[in-house]
């Protein structure tokens, strides 16, 4: 089996049961030899990179998915520059609700302030504008309602909890600006096209950020993360977080990461929630660590795109 047929093979089982286009379309570009030749790398995620270019074209009415063979000709230049050029970014809102009792369960009783590393646009950073709903209880009064299914709930006194958040910053590779028609459009062409109520979901988020959108960094936030971290306002629990960001740097980076953590944590305690993989590979394992020591506790595991929550699993 080539490098592109495997890797749009694993793309298409990741797909199946969840986007029938987008498993179908993998399975025909797994053999279509003009992916190869735009491709500069393949990835492992380069199948993600070029459906969210062919959703770009449409979502632009410059191509359809009833016809992709004739983008991937006449859109051949924009499709190299997108894939070669273009991080993938999932900013999948509905992740907020499976975030959202981690963060609650941290809250110590002073204002957040919150360092998102690899925000896309920010979207999760105003997860306190969001509504949300459980089995056990519902939290906030955002226009915009998470809801998902719970099949270990988080407990009613955890749901009961008030955070106020005093500053919002992300740091990202390549932010996007949401409050632009090229962001709005980049982010919707990362959802899967026939997933209709994620964008709906997503279109609903972007309006909200509109309002007030949080600071966003371009830079790398291995290297950027000791300064970031040495910028603390006075009075408030400042908490690093991250989802599906982390799984995209290598170990070294990795290592650096928590060096920064662990020297900036002297200063003061510092909180980390992340997502990493799942131990039966079925989602993500939403965690905490907490510095100085790095002390890791799972908190739950969640669907990849937050559909449903195993809270204490």
């Amino acid at each position: 089996m080539s490098r592109q047929a495997e890797i749009f093979a694993r793309q298409a089982v990741y797909c199946d049961g969840r986007s029938p286009l987008y498993a179908a379309l993998c399975r025909r570009l797994a053999a279509d030899p003009r992916v190869g030749d735009l491709a500069s790398d393949l990835g492992w995620d380069f199948p993600l990179r070029l459906l969210g270019a062919l959703h770009y074209l449409v979502l632009a009415q410059q191509a359809s998915w009833d016809d992709i063979g004739d983008a991937l000709v006449t859109e051949r230049a924009f499709l190299t520059r997108f894939t070669a050029e273009q991080d993938v970014q999932t900013n999948e809102v509905q992740r907020a609700w499976g975030l959202l009792p981690g963060f609650l369960s941290i809250a110590d009783g002073r204002p957040f302030d919150l360092l998102e590393l690899g925000p896309s646009a920010g979207l999760n950073l105003v997860w306190d504008r969001y509504s949300y709903r459980y089995s056990t209880g519902q939290w906030g009064d955002g226009p915009l309602e998470l809801a998902g299914a719970d099949r270990l709930p988080p407990p009613p006194e955890l749901l009961r909890r008030t955070v106020e958040v005093a500053r919002r910053r992300g740091i990202d590779l390549s932010p996007v600006d949401a409050t632009t028609e090229h962001g709005a459009r980049l982010l919707q062409a990362f959802v899967w096209a026939d997933q209709t109520e994620r964008l709906e979901r997503l279109r609903s988020a972007i309006e909200i950020l509109r309002t007030d959108p949080p600071a966003l960094l371009r830079g790398d936030y291995v290297e950027s993360l000791p300064a970031l971290l040495a910028d603390r306002r006075e009075g408030t629990q400042l908490v690093v977080f991250q989802t599906a960001s982390t799984m995209y740097v290598d170990r070294s980076g990795i290592d650096k990461l928590r060096s920064a953590l662990e020297e900036a944590s002297r200063r003061e305690p510092i909180v980390y929630l992340g997502t990493g993989r799942a131990p039966e590979d079925d989602g993500y394992s939403l965690d905490v660590e907490r510095f100085p020591g790095g002390e890791l506790t799972r908190l739950a595991v969640f669907d990849f795109h937050g559909e449903w929550l195993d809270w204490g699993r």
